[in-house]
């Protein structure tokens, strides 16, 4: 009996050592999509080394390293991890944001935050753009997920909202401007302490002065300027300011974009020389307002429920428990029937859609919001899903700079992987249950 044990524990530590040794994976026979919008590769193989892919081929072509973690993805649809990118990680589904934001900052840092940002990975978004939070709370989530101490979507954090004027109780996330001066003191505060990008809002409300001093001092400080879409002038203001990237579709329940705005579109789009015009419609949360209305046992999935403490799993339930009185959702059925036409007018214009969500706000969790974006886009607009694929990889990744790093699966670029069981192209629907998720070569679903 002891020579059994003995045994058992010389090949278990020989199991444990070879594990240790090796770190090498080899994803074999699923479809890739490998996120360039070219046909995809049937019967492939992807060779993960640590934290980056080492190759890329098929079953015929790629042979499997003898030290390599095999992996079947038989019948699997194999894509670059998911990105979000308009996200609130500060926020979780609570219906009432005067009350969450009196009641839950001293939490946002170690509880709140890294429980949106796990959730997100483990939906399979292992990049998120994170807009609007308090700053020091902000950097500290994204560094420590970055460290490797928590587990997390990576994040490029804005930090504050930069606008006219904060509204009151959220100074610590909201930061005012009073002067071109300012706006540009502002800028240079968020640049030392290391934003990467700058969340520019109700710029209709500042003079045109404060609006090009906000986006000309970022653009100094090699930081892009997202701003939001909501009015016309904002719009207006953010495309004379040279913005980098516009926010929801906007306009409240205005059937269609001015035509003055369209031209301005047209006339940005055109001019090459400044690259794509990108914009983030964030429209899922107004498109199915009505049905979680209606059915409301959806928000029964506790898939929101990691890493939240049981008595702010049970204050959000509260807050949501009667999805037809919420104030933020009044005008929405009024809103519902203009997104399609917006989208389409943008997407006429030659803008580059990306896929945000908004995600956090009322009754739209982190572990789920990507995937109905991508579902609305998809099933209920007609987009290609090459297209809104590109949407949530490689786009996000270019436009944040580091599509050298991720955004596609490519040689040489981190392992940041997920897969599904079936076929996404035809049933995007499927990424509501991502069956595998690997990021920086470390699998963790």
């Amino acid at each position: 009996m002891r020579k059994r044990i003995s045994t058992l524990m010389a090949l278990l530590t020989a199991v444990f050592a070879f594990s240790q040794e090796s770190d090498m994976k080899a994803l074999v026979g699923g479809t890739l999509i490998d996120g360039f919008g070219s046909e995809p590769i049937k019967n492939s193989v992807i060779i993960i080394e640590g934290e980056k892919i080492k190759t890329v081929g098929t079953v015929d072509t790629t042979p499997i390293p003898e030290n390599a973690e095999v992996i079947s993805t038989e019948g699997m649809s194999i894509l670059p991890g998911l990105w979000d990118m308009h996200v609130h990680t500060m926020i979780n589904g609570h219906a009432d944001y005067t009350y969450w934001d009196k009641t839950y900052p001293p939490l946002f840092k170690d509880v709140i935050m890294p429980a949106s940002a796990h959730q997100l990975l483990m939906a399979g978004v292992t990049s998120a753009r994170d807009l609007g939070g308090p700053l020091e709370e902000s950097i500290a989530v994204r560094d420590a997920i970055n460290n490797g101490e928590i587990p997390g979507a990576t994040l490029y954090v804005s930090g504050p909202f930069i606008q006219h004027e904060p509204y009151p109780g959220t100074e610590d996330f909201r930061w005012g401007v009073n002067g071109a001066e300012d706006a540009r003191k502002k800028i240079r505060k968020l640049a030392k302490a290391g934003v990467d990008v700058v969340k520019l809002i109700d710029q209709d409300q500042m003079t045109m002065e404060e609006v090009k001093a906000v986006v000309d001092e970022a653009h100094k400080n090699g930081l892009k300027v997202v701003a939001h879409g909501h009015r016309p002038d904002e719009i207006r203001r953010g495309l004379i300011a040279g913005a980098d990237c516009f926010e929801h579709t906007g306009l409240s329940s205005a059937p269609r974009y001015p035509d003055d705005v369209m031209e301005m579109i047209r006339e940005r789009t055109a001019d090459m020389s400044q690259g794509p015009l990108f914009w983030c419609p964030t429209v899922e949360g107004l498109y199915n307002y009505e049905y979680i209305r209606d059915n409301p046992e959806k928000l029964d999935n506790d898939s929101w429920h990691r890493g939240l403490p049981d008595s702010v799993i049970t204050d959000i339930k509260k807050s949501i428990a009667h999805p037809d009185r919420l104030p933020y959702f009044q005008l929405t059925p009024s809103r519902k029937p203009t997104l399609e036409t917006k989208i389409n007018q943008l997407l006429d214009a030659g803008v580059v859609l990306m896929i945000g969500t908004d995600s956090g706000i009322p009754m739209k969790f982190h572990s789920q919001s990507t995937w109905n974006e991508l579902d609305v886009w998809v099933n209920e607009f007609g987009i290609d899903p090459m297209y809104a694929i590109r949407g949530a990889t490689y786009w996000p990744a270019l436009w944040m700079g580091v599509a050298d790093e991720v955004g596609t699966i490519t040689p040489g670029k981190y392992a940041d992987i997920i897969a599904v069981d079936g076929d996404v192209l035809r049933y995007i629907s499927l990424l509501q249950k991502v069956d595998m998720v690997i990021k920086h070569g470390k699998r963790y679903k």
